[in-house]
């Protein structure tokens, strides 16, 4: 029985068709035809066109029904307005997988939408797969698949998936110069069916690949990306580049979280949740693919630095202590071995500075020895130009140590013409070569960074008591009353006793219908109190004067209900007042925080830590992750934070019990998941101090009957 699915008949087909093929001089047709047509496939090629008896010397038929072969793969050039028409024909001819290299779908309009539409009806009856439209093609370069209008990609281990086919064929022209393969190239268009989830996946199988580079615009199915991702980022590199990081266009929520988050935020924490590593500019994103591409991942952040120049040396060092990366020690063993040939006045440590005279085979010795030091995760060899220096034969002694370990292994050729020649050599053998190397170390701190985050998603976290003081059917007996009475807005009381309900920690709130239930509640509960307004409909209390602080006796609290009163009656009208809670100061000597929930139309619900309190939009202190948190990663967001470094006490404070603080953020984070009914939700502020943590403040927002809610992303 066959195991073959629609996605390996595209990338690995048997056969291909080529509807639209021609010989016609500047068309697509030719062009895709030319390119499957190459001397490296050794499936069969049938050209499609109705027009023409023969095309480059093979015979040509009116239509995919007349091939005499069952099609694996069909490439269909021709005008979108014929397009339905012949995934139909395809469909009835039992082919199942279809690239789409046409334009003139959605992205022109309605016309173009409707035509999509039809399309999509099709293959879903038939059980078929589409790339594009919009697309430059597909290549399985190790297979000689090209199934696109680009020239031929060189054999690799790197799965590139774009949405631009500008910056596809900017990519191709760049790895045929330097010498990068892939193992698949894959311009995606506009992703009317296949999406990123699905490649990730099937690359996630592919034992050719090794590794996977997005270039994305749009994430698409974020449910399907986030899936796919999260599984074969454990055993895979994922590298994404996105466009549009600056869109303006995401609309915030009317609470503090909100407009705290903003659509690129949410999608970094996405990233990390997944365990993929984002790029911010095109060079590293090239770059990082030539390391990846060539050379083994670094198992950890220290790197070995050989040079033949102190300044250059230093200022590497610099860049490679800001990128997160080390120094790695030099162990006695490997001092010893250099000692035997280096010149008494070398460094004696790293960066491993062997002179301004050394020539070619002290590099190549110093990196034979620095190679097979434990102590070091990556080496980088670092040439200036001198008066000595032998920048080809050096690079023809080292090219020997490209594949020869587990570590990698950079180099950087400083200079100008002089260095060419060595540089084409590294290339040629395997070692990436950069202009620069402080550029060396970014790619090796991001790809390090990658494995870094990869080891603290594969390591949850003990989950230890977090279960503890869950009550579910409480919490859904809370919603379902607010419901019921027609309201989306929780009071105060209402939203504390739902965080109570999954044990978290909030201060004892009485509710008083008059000044003298407010006094003499107050005095139950000991002083000083704190009296803030009860309000059905009003979300922000300190915007209408409805918090009073620091109250001492039963007059100041019966004082306090009447100034609320009279200042919510003033700002919003008094049908807004229904009364007022009392609630005791506490006294925890600690830090604001704010815990908090609100929907992003991609991924669903959000989560934010960070700083918090009245000021939490202007301290901007904060970091989002998706529901629902592990303790470990309730701690990487806290990490991400400036308050963390507080939280583990500074200048003679004691430290907050941070696992007790990864507990209530995962409790609240299985609130907000296990409760999609829950449109924004936060705590502010949570006060978190050496003698407890405890929440002040609670406001929760549900959906109403005639909202959608969007799908939570989140595994």
């Amino acid at each position: 029985m066959s195991t073959r699915t629609p996605l390996d008949d595209i990338f690995d087909p048997r056969t291909i068709a080529v509807i639209g093929a021609t010989e016609r001089e500047g068309s697509v047709g030719r062009d895709v035809f030319v390119g499957a047509t190459n001397s490296e496939y050794k499936g069969k090629v049938f050209p499609i066109n109705p027009k023409s008896p023969t095309i480059f010397g093979h015979q040509a038929y009116t239509s995919i029904k007349a091939v005499p072969e069952k099609v694996d793969l069909a490439v269909i050039v021709t005008p979108a307005a014929t397009v339905p028409g012949l995934v139909q024909e395809c469909a009835d001819a039992g082919v199942k997988g279809v690239v789409i290299i046409t334009a003139g779908f959605k992205e022109v309009g309605p016309e173009g939408k409707a035509l999509e539409d039809q399309i999509t009806a099709i293959i879903k009856k038939h059980g078929m797969r589409v790339i594009g439209p919009n697309c430059l093609g597909i290549m399985t370069p190790p297979l000689g698949v090209n199934a696109s209008f680009g020239k031929m990609a060189l054999k690799g281990s790197v799965a590139f998936l774009s949405q631009s086919g500008a910056l596809g064929t900017a990519m191709l022209d760049w790895t045929l110069k330097e010498g990068v393969g892939f193992s698949s190239f894959v311009s995606i268009g506009s992703m009317m069916d296949v999406d990123f989830g699905d490649l990730i996946e099937y690359y996630g199988r592919d034992p050719r690949t090794q590794s996977i580079c997005i270039y994305m615009e749009s994430i698409g199915n974020a449910a399907s990306f986030l899936k796919a991702a999260t599984e074969v980022s454990k055993k895979k590199p994922i590298v994404v580049i996105k466009a549009g990081r600056t869109d303006a266009a995401a609309k915030a929520a009317a609470s503090h979280t909100g407009a705290l988050t903003g659509s690129d935020d949410v999608l970094d924490a996405a990233f990390k949740r997944a365990g993929v590593l984002r790029v911010i500019d095109i060079q590293e994103f090239f770059q990082t693919i030539d390391v990846l591409a060539k050379q083994p991942l670094p198992k950890g952040n220290k790197l070995t630095l050989i040079t033949n120049a102190g300044g250059p040396g230093v200022l590497t060092t610099d860049a490679l202590v800001t990128a997160a990366g080390a120094l790695a020690p030099v162990s006695q063993a490997a001092k010893d071995q250099l000692n035997a040939f280096l010149p008494s006045a070398w460094s004696h440590g790293n960066p491993v500075d062997i002179l301004g005279d050394a020539r070619a085979d002290r590099f190549a010795k110093t990196l034979e020895v620095m190679m097979k030091d434990p102590a070091s995760d990556g080496v980088l060899v670092l040439l200036t130009m001198q008066s000595v220096t032998e920048p080809t034969k050096t690079a023809e002694l080292l090219s020997q140590y490209a594949h020869l370990g587990s570590k990698p292994v950079l180099a950087s050729w400083m200079g100008g013409g002089s260095v060419l020649e060595g540089r084409e050599l590294l290339k040629k053998a395997g070692i990436p070569v950069f202009d620069y190397p402080d550029t060396a170390v970014r790619v090796f701190g991001l790809l390090n960074k990658q494995r870094e985050l990869q080891a603290q998603l594969a390591d949850a976290g003990k989950a230890d008591g977090v279960e503890k003081g869950i009550d579910r059917a409480e919490a859904k007996r809370l919603i379902a009353q607010v419901q019921k009475a027609g309201r989306t807005l929780m009071t105060e009381f209402e939203a504390k006793e739902l965080m109570a309900s999954y044990g978290i920690p909030v201060c004892v709130t009485k509710i008083a219908k008059s000044a003298e239930e407010a006094g003499a509640q107050a005095e139950k509960m000991g002083f000083p109190v704190v009296v803030k307004l009860f309000s059905e409909t009003i979300t922000h209390k300190s915007d209408v004067g409805g918090v009073v602080l620091n109250l001492a006796s039963a007059q100041a609290v019966r004082e306090a209900y009447a100034t609320i009163l009279k200042n919510v009656t003033e700002k919003k009208g008094k049908e807004h007042f229904q009364g007022v809670t009392v609630q005791q100061m506490i006294k925890i000597e600690g830090y604001e925080i704010i815990l908090g929930c609100s929907p992003d139309p991609q991924f669903g619900p959000v989560l934010l830590f960070g700083q918090g309190g009245q000021l939490v939009e202007v301290m901007k202190d904060k970091s989002l992750g998706l529901p629902p948190l592990s303790p470990n990663l309730a701690g990487l967001m806290l990490e991400e934070t400036k308050i963390y470094k507080a939280l583990k006490g500074v200048r003679g404070r004691k430290p907050v019990d941070i696992d007790e603080l990864k507990r209530i953020m995962v409790r609240f984070s299985l609130l907000a998941a296990e409760n999609p009914v829950i449109k924004e939700i936060d705590i502010n502020p949570l006060i978190a101090g050496s003698d407890g943590i405890v929440g002040l403040d609670a406001r929760v927002v549900l959906y109403g009957a005639d909202e959608k809610q969007p799908k939570a992303a989140a595994l």
